[in-house]
């Protein structure tokens, strides 16, 4: 019997053309000199491309049809983001694609005008730390008997260009979700942050004094919430494995074209052994991101889709550390510099690793799902 409970896999003809588009979408539309080029950007992504994506209709790839989605589940969103994992590709998608289902989860239909104009395109985002800790209650913000909100939420994803924010707040020690227009919050209550992946963006918004358009009450709230912070560890998981798999094939040509003693270093087997093992341990992390997105579905998820998620999370993050760190090794002082792509995968590594907690906070939770009798 295997320990994991459900192992089941697969991969769709539906997910496999979705992956292989996507993969053609950012082979055209966002190579490595385009996303270098919003790297210093105040938003980091191109509003065009954006746009194309919409369009494609992947930000509402994710919700049912009877709110203006493509109804194909949350699971045909991970070859998606695998693929812009792929080509470092910083776009809202993520946080549109999760308020999205935060807001499906809590509400249903009841909140169709919302997701009907995030499946549009209106950037959506989820604000929810009150400081950077993923496994803390982080409900600091408060919504008071007068209908405003006090507090302030950090390192609120794409929150300069968010059209509505989902304030994950307490209302009489109990969690509410305060959807709030971007509209009603002031420009000086925002504050960039400074991230080491300048291909995300993200920033502190302070909620004091803002009413909410909506609040969504209920006791579909909080596994909401957990669910969509599995969630969030799954894509991102998927994204992570896609930028493994970019900075394998970078080494891989570098391996192959750089001389070094009159060799290929390529040749050497000190280089030979870690590539390989960059190589397992991307697939592995695939293994685990698409058994996660065989099982997670529309319903709350269970205990076999959170372990799933979990261990997508800590494969993903770990493969892409150790990707990254061979990848600057590999290249020797120029792998060091901006100039180098190096520089890029090991700053998404860095991110990677403190979106929807990092290998310790997953392993933590593994232990007592996996281990307790």
């Amino acid at each position: 019997m295997s320990v994991l409970g459900n192992v089941s896999i697969s991969l769709t003809e539906e997910q496999g053309m979705l992956l292989d588009v996507a993969r053609g979408f950012v082979r055209d539309q966002a190579p490595i000199e385009a996303v270098r080029a919003q790297l210093e950007t105040d938003t980091g992504f191109d509003a065009g491309t954006w746009q194309s994506m919409v369009e494609m209709g992947w930000a509402g790839i994710a919700l049912p049809d009877t709110v203006g989605g493509a109804g194909m589940g949350v699971g045909s969103a991970v070859p998606v983001f695998e693929a812009l994992g792929g080509g470092l590709l910083g776009t809202p998608l993520l946080s549109s694609t999760l308020a999205g289902q935060l807001i499906w989860r809590a509400a249903g239909e009841s909140a169709a005008g919302w997701l009907g104009r995030l499946c549009s395109g209106s950037v959506g985002t989820i604000a929810y730390l009150d400081g950077g800790d993923w496994g803390a209650s982080n409900m600091g913000v408060a919504l008071g008997a007068d209908g405003a909100l006090a507090g302030a939420k950090s390192y609120v994803a794409d929150a300069s260009v968010a059209d509505v924010f989902v304030v994950v707040a307490s209302e009489g020690g109990a969690p509410v979700l305060a959807v709030v227009e971007r509209s009603s919050v002031a420009d000086s209550a925002i504050s960039e942050n400074v991230l080491i992946d300048l291909t995300k963006r993200a920033a502190n918004v302070d909620f004091s004094g803002v009413t909410p358009a909506e609040v969504i009450r209920g006791d579909a709230v909080s596994v909401a919430i957990r669910d969509t912070l599995l969630l969030g560890a799954l894509l991102t998981a998927a994204e992570t494995t896609g930028a493994a798999n970019k900075c394998l094939a970078s080494i891989t040509e570098y391996l192959k074209t750089r001389r070094q003693f009159g060799k290929l270093i390529g040749s050497y087997q000190a280089l030979k052994h870690p590539t390989v093992d960059i190589y397992v341990g991307m697939e592995n992390a695939r293994s685990f991101v698409y058994h996660g997105a065989t099982i997670v579905g529309d319903e709350a998820l269970d205990q076999d889709a959170e372990i799933a998620c979990r261990m997508a999370k800590v494969a993903a993050d770990e493969v892409m550390v150790f990707a990254g760190d061979r990848s600057v090794q590999f290249h020797g002082g120029f792998g060091f510099t901006w100039e180098c792509d190096s520089t890029l995968f090991i700053r998404r590594a860095q991110w990677a690793q403190q979106m929807y907690g990092g290998a310790i906070h997953h392993r933590k939770r593994l232990a007592s799902l996996l281990l307790d009798s």
